[in-house]
C-alpha cells in the first residue's frame, strides 16, 4: 500500500470541462507536496470524464472514480470520502481555483495546533456572461488558534455572519475524527455545507483560521446553484436557521447577541426569498406573494427573531421595520427592487451585499 498521503483533496466533477483543468493545476502546484487528489465524476456528459483521465495520466497523485448513475454534490463527495486515505481531507470545488500555498499554510497551521478544522477566508470573484472578472470580494477572518470548545464556539456565530462558517471547500477536516462521527453529507440542496458543518463541529475542540483568503470562489452567471430558481429557497434557509439556533441552545450560549445575529441572516433570508418569488419561475401573482407575506407572518422564527434583532446597517433596518410592523407592501415594493437591481445590475448587486 502505498504511504499514506497527509492531505486528501476530494473533488466532485460535473460538466466543468471549461474549468477543470484550471482548478486542477492550482492543486498540482501546490508548495506542500504530500497529498492525493481524488477526481470523482459524477457522469458528466461534457468532456469531464476525459479530462479527469488525462489528468491523472500525468501525475501519480491523482486518483479518478467515476460514478455509475448521477448522484449529486452531496453523494459525489461521499464518494470521495470513502476512497480518501490522507490525516486531513479537504472537499475543493471543480470551477475554482486556490493559491500555491494554500496546504503550506494549513500544514504550518497545524504544527501550532492540532486542531480538527483548519478554516480560511474567501475572494469571491464575480465574473459576467463572458467570463470576464468584474468584481472581487476578499472575505477573511483574523488569524486565531483555538485550543478548546469554550474558546471556538463564540466565534461560529460570527464566522457565519461572513459566510465562512456555512462552506465545505474553505476547510480541511480531521478525517479519522470525520470518520468517528459517522459523518457524511446529506442530499439537501443548497444548504448541505452548513448541515454536515454544524455536525461536525458540535464537540470540536480545536480550530484554525488562517487569516488569509487563498481559495478564489466563482460567481458566474451561467446556470449553477447560485443563479438556479430553486422553489423551497426559504423552507431550506429556515432549516439553516434553525439548525444554528439549535446548536447555541445546545451549547447554552443561546445570548440576545446570538440571536441578534441569527435574526439578522434571517431577515436577508427572507428578502431572498420574497426577491426570488418575483421570479417567473416562481409563477405567482402579486396576490399570492402577499398570501406568502401573510403565512410568514405566522411563522415560529418569524415571531421568535425578528422582534428582537437590531440590525446596524440603515438598509437592514429598513427591512426589517417593514417586516416588525408587517408593512407587507413596503415589504414587496423593497423585494420588486432588490430582484431588478440583481438582475439588472448584478455588480452593482454584489457591491450592495458587502455594504449589508
Amino acid at each position: 500500500m502505498a504511504q499514506q498521503p497527509f492531505f486528501s483533496i476530494v473533488m466532485p466533477v460535473y460538466g466543468v470541462e471549461k474549468y477543470l483543468q484550471a482548478a486542477v493545476e492550482s492543486v498540482l502546484r501546490q508548495t506542500f507536496l504530500d497529498f492525493e487528489l481524488i477526481l470523482v465524476d459524477d457522469c458528466s456528459v461534457d468532456g469531464s470524464g476525459k479530462i479527469c483521465e488525462t489528468l491523472a495520466r500525468r501525475d501519480c497523485r491523482i486518483r479518478v472514480f467515476h460514478n455509475e448513475k448521477n448522484l449529486g454534490l452531496s453523494l459525489t463527495r461521499n464518494v470521495g470520502l470513502k476512497h480518501a486515505r490522507g490525516h486531513y481531507i479537504w472537499f475543493m470545488d471543480s470551477d475554482d481555483v486556490v493559491d500555491d500555498s494554500l496546504l503550506q499554510q494549513v500544514w504550518d497551521s497545524l504544527q501550532k495546533n492540532k486542531a480538527q478544522l483548519v478554516l480560511w477566508g474567501i475572494q469571491e470573484e464575480y465574473f459576467d456572461e463572458k467570463g470576464n472578472l468584474r468584481r472581487t470580494t476578499i472575505i477573511d477572518y483574523p488569524e486565531h488558534f483555538f485550543r478548546s470548545s469554550e474558546e471556538l464556539r463564540p466565534h461560529m456565530i460570527e464566522l457565519e455572519k461572513r459566510l465562512l462558517y456555512g462552506y465545505a471547500w474553505n476547510k480541511i477536516y480531521d478525517l479519522s475524527y470525520l470518520k468517528t462521527l459517522g459523518l457524511q453529507f446529506e442530499k439537501i440542496t443548497l444548504i448541505e455545507d452548513i448541515v454536515f458543518n454544524v455536525k461536525y463541529c458540535m464537540d470540536i475542540t480545536g480550530l484554525n483560521i488562517l487569516g488569509t483568503a487563498p481559495y478564489h470562489y466563482a460567481k458566474r452567471g451561467d446556470g449553477s446553484l447560485t443563479t438556479k430558481y430553486v422553489p423551497e429557497y426559504y423552507e431550506l434557509h429556515q432549516h439553516r436557521t434553525r439548525i444554528l439556533m439549535e446548536q447555541y441552545e445546545t451549547w447554552g450560549m443561546s445570548t440576545p447577541q446570538v440571536q441578534n445575529s441569527l435574526g439578522c441572516m434571517h431577515v436577508r433570508y427572507i428578502y431572498s426569498a420574497m426577491q426570488r418569488n418575483c421570479d417567473k419561475r416562481a409563477g405567482m401573482t402579486h396576490r399570492m406573494r402577499r398570501n406568502w407575506m401573510r403565512q410568514l407572518y405566522k411563522d415560529n422564527l418569524y415571531l421568535a427573531l425578528i422582534p428582537v434583532t437590531q440590525p446596524r446597517s440603515l438598509s437592514m433596518r429598513w427591512m426589517l421595520c417593514c417586516l416588525k410592523h408587517r408593512w407587507t407592501t413596503l415589504s414587496l415594493f423593497t423585494a420588486r427592487v432588490i430582484y431588478l437591481i440583481k438582475n439588472k445590475m448584478p455588480m452593482i448587486f454584489a457591491a450592495l451585499k458587502v455594504m449589508r
